[in-house]
């Protein structure tokens, strides 16, 4: 690479100003104060960063391609300085035999004390054959990293919950983290990809509280997974109004009506899309005109399946929603006070009138 070609690579390190943002939208998304900003900076800024293994199995590298392709602030670099990853196949510059020394040094060296994240399925039929990483199944790797690991972190839908691997009829047998790990903490990141706002939310409250944050009854962290997308939309009020696109392209898609006709999940889904967005320029799926399609939960290829179709059994408005019935209790109150200025008014008249016979 020649040296100019090499002044249009930016720094790798973060400057400060960007580290200081990427820990206050992690403390945001956690939910915490602005008086707990320090604490994540303190934790985050710690010369003892954890070592972190990060496992590749059945997967398309996804997650780590939306990590990494995150910006303003640079929280793929923001992890690389945040953590010490010590072994992941896609980004590290060892291969072959001298990787998988690397891996055997790091478990020794950090027994208990490493995080483990994973990305990608498990194949579990034919004693997990389907797939081998130097002459070894994920099952294997799984089995010999995951007890020595201080905690888990299953990132993507594949390594929750099998991902699309495990849609039917599952030919592999492909389960996800919690199905094979017994004994050590997972918490589960879902999403097809996830946001990397709710892996980095993980990871600083790790570092800050010496624990995973609470989760859900599907593993998930609540602060990123706690309320359904539905609920957090900006297209909701367009639900609640009985305004909806019929079909991509009509009128009501170009004026960004709800997208639940057309087939978005968002009802029955539950994540921080709507308000984490990718990619730090504002946008999400449905902000751009595509309904959800639940990558977030389990099984989702076939319980979301067909994309373009209607969940069953939401209740729709039907054009008489919470606007129109605000006008028209605004309408009621005006009445309301109306006949209060009336009735007070004909009480004070009926008053003087008193006093007045009273005088004569």
């Amino acid at each position: 690479m020649s040296k100019k070609e090499d002044e249009h690579i930016p720094p790798l390190q973060c400057s400060r100003r960007l580290f200081l943002k990427g820990c206050t939208i992690a403390a945001a998304a956690l939910g915490l104060s602005e008086v707990m900003v320090p604490r994540l900076v303190e934790a985050a800024a710690n010369p003892q960063r954890p070592p972190v293994i990060w496992l590749h199995f059945q997967e398309c590298t996804g997650c780590t391609e939306s990590l990494l392709r995150a910006s303003h602030p640079d929280i793929g670099r923001l992890l690389l300085d945040l953590i010490s990853l010590d072994y992941h196949e896609t980004v590290m510059a060892a291969a072959g035999h001298q990787a998988e020394e690397l891996l055997k040094q790091t478990i020794e060296k950090h027994s208990g004390k490493f995080i483990c994240v994973v990305e990608g399925g498990i194949p579990t039929k034919d004693n997990g054959i389907y797939c081998k990483i130097a002459g070894r199944t994920a099952m294997d790797i799984l089995a010999e990293v995951a007890p020595k690991a201080a905690a888990i972190i299953a990132v993507g839908s594949c390594a929750a919950y099998g991902g699309i691997q495990a849609a039917e009829p599952n030919p592999t047998g492909a389960v996800g983290v919690q199905s094979l790990v017994h004994g050590t903490p997972v918490i589960n990141i879902s999403g097809c990809p996830p946001n990397p706002v709710c892996l980095l939310g993980t990871i600083l409250h790790y570092l800050t509280f010496k624990r995973l944050p609470p989760v859900d009854g599907l593993g998930r962290p609540l602060f990123a997974y706690g309320r359904k997308i539905h609920d957090q939309c900006e297209r909701r009020a367009h639900f609640d109004e009985g305004r909806f696109a019929e079909q991509f392209g009509d009128a009501g898609h170009l004026q960004g009506y709800c997208l639940y006709k057309v087939g978005c999940k968002g009802p029955q889904t539950y994540a921080n899309c709507p308000v984490a967005r990718f990619n730090d320029v504002g946008v999400w799926p449905v902000g751009v005109g595509h309904g959800c399609v639940g990558c977030t939960e389990p099984d989702f290829w076939d319980t979301m399946t067909p994309f373009y179709e209607r969940l069953p059994g939401v209740a729709i408005p039907g054009g008489d929603g919470i606007v129109t019935g605000a006008g028209s209790a605004g309408k009621k109150i005006l009445a309301v006070t109306g006949a209060a200025i009336g009735i007070h008014a004909a009480v004070g008249i009926g008053k003087r009138l008193v006093k007045g016979k009273k005088e004569e």
